[in-house]
């Protein structure tokens, strides 16, 4: 058995920027699922915010402004203290990156440069080119291995232990060995990333299923705005890998098939950098009226760089050039690239307060798996690198102050348990099945995609649902094609297949119920928001069924009164 004071899951950003903050004075142990600078993180492109002023057009800009844009694009969802936190610990956190050695991209008078994103009142997102996760995670990951953090890469958590209103510690696989390993902490902090893949178009990476959500939530652990699902405006056809906002923010055109810059026509005022859930919204409408381009992977709008030139684009935006000539053979310095909305970012997550503290004495949770709120209906581009390492830091040291009076002991015996039930799980998936994970996979993913997307109707979403109930039926029969664990990516996809369905009938549910149409969360049937009845958050914990019970409870609100959200 592994023994830690503190216990993180999850090598990404959020992860590693809590562990740095802990290792100094507590035993802490990190486990990931990959190599951490294989973490999710490393895919995000395009910047961090933080009101620097450093651009000549933001030397008005302030926290308090960046706090307002992002409760205006969460339509005024978050929790308001939480934001106010995020933004003004913004500037410090960029600062601090900077001094622990990342690459940020300069301005001519060796200033952090910044550029325009939607839904800014001022060019305030600090960027490294295109790369700006990569640089980030690089930095925490050569610090945290500077501080002598202690990694285990290639655990895969299978299992989270609660008894008795604690924490306990988790049983993770081996994957190079196929050992079961029980390990125990006094504090356990998950920052284990999004759900993106239980839609079939995402941004995210194969290893975004969600599983630590949904691990959290079979654990008993309630899950907060689960219905609330970015749809990122420009992703590359086919493949679905992000064409960052940053080339907007550069000044990249949406084109549909009538040489239109089409967003004249909805938000004339902000063009191309509207909030993303009005963008993406916008690009439907064009492709769903007959505006868009026919390819054999889809439909799909122009985003156009060529006016931008070469010199700018081979500077600024060098990895979706790379991206585009490596996997559709196309220039962008010569022609425009091809790209369609999809799943992008999970607004809900884990419910956890501006501490990163669940209801759990033991347990926190930070970054995409967790849902402090910041980001309300909609997150801000630029926001959710600044989500990650804000919070691991705040995590990090809202642990060192329940701690200050000791760790707690935890009971190794119920991580036994645990391990026990996890075996029997195991030697369950191995028996013979007639459904195979890959399967169901494929056809959650199609129906999330479906029916429960940009645009959503009672009708489609009820029709979601009934297919989910019957998805989680099937997966009682589900069985793996060998009963080896070592190395076995069927097995583990197997056990993430459980939480991912749990997870989408999260957020099914919680749309059906959410009769409005707010930030991401567009009805067709309800298409305006309705502050009387749903300004609230929704809370979903496991029923004994296995199916959701919702709840719901306020949003907090300070200085900023819920207006009308114009751009």
């Amino acid at each position: 058995m592994l023994d830690h004071d503190i216990l993180i899951v999850g090598g990404g950003l959020t992860g590693l920027r809590a562990a740095v903050g802990l290792c100094d004075r507590f035993n802490v142990g990190l486990i990931s699922k990959v190599y951490p600078t294989r973490s999710h993180s490393i895919a995000a492109q395009g910047g961090i915010n933080a009101a620097l002023t450093n651009n000549p057009d933001s030397r008005d800009d302030s926290w308090e402004k960046h706090t307002f844009d992002t409760i205006k694009g969460s339509d005024f969802l978050a929790d308001q203290d939480a934001a106010e936190i995020m933004c003004k610990e913004a500037i410090g956190i960029v600062y601090e990156m900077e001094h622990w050695g990342c690459p940020f991209s300069r301005f001519p008078d060796g200033t952090i440069a910044q550029r325009p994103f939607g839904g800014a009142g001022y060019p305030r997102t600090c960027y490294s080119a295109d790369i700006t996760g990569h640089v980030l995670l690089n930095t925490l990951y050569e610090r945290a291995v500077a501080k002598g953090v202690k990694i285990y890469p290639e655990l895969f958590v299978a299992g989270l232990c609660i008894e008795e209103g604690q924490c306990h510690g988790v049983v993770a696989l081996d994957m190079k060995t196929g050992e079961l390993i029980p390990v125990s902490a006094g504090v356990t902090f998950f920052g284990t990333g999004g759900y993106g893949r239980v839609y079939q178009h995402s941004t995210n990476a194969l290893i975004n299923t969600g599983s630590g959500i949904g691990m959290a939530y079979q654990a008993g652990l309630p899950l907060k705005d689960m219905e609330f699902v970015q749809f990122h405006p420009t992703s590359l056809i086919g493949t679905n890998i992000l064409m960052t906002e940053g080339c907007r923010g550069e000044g990249a055109y949406l084109l549909n098939n009538q040489g239109e810059r089409f967003m004249q026509r909805y938000v004339p005022s902000a063009m191309e950098l509207a909030p993303r859930d009005i963008v993406s919204r916008c690009i439907q409408t064009e492709m769903d009226e007959g505006r868009g381009f026919e390819h054999p992977l889809g439909r799909y709008i122009q985003l156009d760089l060529r006016h931008l030139g070469s010199k700018k684009i081979i500077e600024r935006l060098p990895g979706i050039r790379n991206i585009c000539i490596d996997f559709i053979g196309i220039d962008p310095v010569l022609e425009p690239i091809p790209i369609m909305p999809c799943q992008h970012y999970s607004m809900g997550g884990i419910d956890v307060d501006k501490r990163c503290a669940s209801e759990l004495p033991g347990f926190y949770a930070g970054g995409e798996c967790a849902c402090v709120s910041v980001h309300g209906a909609n997150r801000l581009g630029g926001n959710s690198l600044l989500d990650t390492i804000v919070f691991g830091k705040l995590g990090a040291q809202a642990i060192g102050e329940d701690l200050e009076d000791g760790v707690p002991r935890p009971d190794e015996k119920a991580i036994l348990r645990l391990k026990d039930k996890v075996e029997e799980k195991f030697r369950r998936l191995a028996a013979p099945g007639a459904e195979k994970p890959y399967r169901i996979h494929a056809e959650l993913g199609a129906v999330m995609n479906e029916k429960v997307g940009i645009f959503r109707t009672r009708e489609e979403l009820e029709q979601a649902l009934d297919k989910l109930i019957e998805l989680k039926r099937r997966y009682g029969d589900v069985g793996v094609s060998s009963p080896v664990r070592y190395m076995n990516y069927e097995l583990t996809a197997a056990l993430e297949l459980e939480a991912m369905l749990d997870v989408s009938h999260t957020i099914i549910l919680g749309a059906i119920l959410r009769e409005e149409s707010r930030g991401a969360h567009f009805r067709t049937d309800f298409k305006t928001r309705n502050d009387g009845d749903w300004l609230k958050h929704t809370i979903a914990r496991m029923g004994d069924d296995g199916s959701p019970v919702l709840s719901f409870k306020d949003v907090t609100i300070t200085r900023y009164q819920p207006t009308e959200r114009k751009y």
